[in-house]
């Protein structure tokens, strides 16, 4: 069976979001298929500039066809019209407006899997709010599998995005509450989909001390890993942070690993130590005590999944439904809603070492149920099986 993959950004210098997502689902499932990636020639999600220079390229042994970005975007120009369609009356040619400008703009890539269609098996879309989702599974429905990576955010609700979800063949969601939001916007029951998500490859051995060495970290801390940016909520993290800090005279501090695009306070207490390898990302996550997720819009969070694979607790916003529904399901941390309860979280795991075992051996058993890449794969061979035979009794 031969399946495209088709993304809006892929490279091994791309981290993180739904394109890593995308890398690690065809770096498992290509000893299965025979698999190909299209996607954009671009790097930079702002303005998606075209980078990469050849057409085709090879990573991880599978052929990536890259294709050029007909129309860059201008920031000001997405901006003007994405406050009328999130915050104002519009109109149905306004949102399709919006996903132009919202880009990646690829008719070249749109043109060649329609061209090559007979030559797959299917399609597998990642991110729905995107260009070549859009316009790539109106061409192809009958061979498109969609993986949404939809958060709770007003692109969900769009109207021209309702019938995209009752089109594919079927749809891989990444956790129960994404599931359940779609399907209650576009009721889209009779779609064939599985709550599938991503796996997370965790190392055999991670060494906390040598992290402490490495980035001369002595004290306990908090760990937040991703990027550094109002869009993740590190704004009140940091404002809640201070705020305990000053009501508790200890010397706990917070730890942070990602791209800086917000300011990060000036604060000793607050230490940043920048973009860093998967080994310091381990590590990081093995010297912490609980892991801290502020964002209010996530599909799936991989470092969530991560730091129970290694037996830490989570705290999260709750005012994120994924993330909430996760921590509730799985025992392995807590959620706040505002500043009074995440201090309580914060004291209630910290001074409880049983229940800080407890909920970081819950947390372990809902990864090794859910999260291993054997049991990734699993889903994704079962759902493939599963459309793929109803298409071949439709086609005879």
């Amino acid at each position: 069976m031969k399946i495209g993959f088709v993304v809006q950004r892929y490279g091994e210098d791309i981290i993180g979001g739904a394109e890593y997502h995308c890398r690690l689902i065809v770096k498992y499932l290509k000893p299965h298929f025979d698999i190909e990636v299209f996607t954009s020639k671009a790097k930079d999600y702002i303005t998606w500039k075209d980078y990469y220079r050849d057409k085709i390229t090879y990573i991880d042994g599978v052929k990536v066809n890259r294709f050029p970005v007909s129309k860059k975007r201008n920031p000001v120009k997405f901006g003007k019209i994405q406050h009328k369609v999130f915050e104002k009356e519009h109109t149905e040619k306004d949102e399709l407006k919006w996903i132009e400008e919202e880009g990646p703009n690829l008719p070249k890539l749109i043109k060649e899997i329609k061209r090559r269609e007979e030559e797959f098996d299917f399609f597998i879309f990642f991110s729905f709010r995107y260009y070549h989702s859009f316009h790539g599974i109106k061409s192809l429905p009958q061979k498109s599998i969609l993986v949404p990576t939809a958060e709770p955010d007003p692109t969900l609700y769009l109207k021209v995005f309702r019938p995209v979800f009752n089109l594919p063949r079927a749809i891989v969601y990444n956790s129960w509450e994404e599931k359940r939001i779609i399907n209650l916007y576009s009721d889209n029951y009779g779609v064939p989909g599985d709550v599938v998500g991503v796996g997370s490859e965790i190392p055999y051995e991670y060494n906390e001390n040598r992290f402490r060495k490495k980035y001369g970290i002595e004290d306990k801390f908090l760990l937040y890993i991703g990027r550094i940016d109002k869009n993740k909520g590190v704004d009140h993290l940091f404002d809640f942070f201070q705020k305990y800090k000053k009501e508790n005279n200890d010397n706990l501090k917070l730890v942070l690993i990602g791209k800086e695009v917000y300011p990060i306070p000036e604060d000793e207490d607050i230490v940043y130590v920048g973009a860093v390898s998967d080994e310091d990302k381990f590590d990081a996550l093995a010297a912490s005590e609980i892991l801290m997720m502020p964002s209010f819009y996530e599909s799936l969070s991989m470092v969530t999944i991560e730091s129970w694979a290694l037996r830490k607790p989570v705290i999260v916003n709750g005012g994120c439904p994924v993330l909430k529904d996760q921590v509730v399901r799985s025992g392995g941390g807590l959620y706040y809603n505002d500043y009074f309860e995440f201090k309580e979280a914060l004291e209630y795991i910290l001074n409880n070492k049983k229940i800080y075992d407890k909920m970081g051996e819950k947390g372990r058993i809902f990864y090794e149920e859910n999260y291993t890449w054997n049991r990734i794969v699993e889903k994704y061979l079962k759902l493939i099986e599963k459309v793929g035979e109803k298409r071949w009794k439709i086609s005879t």
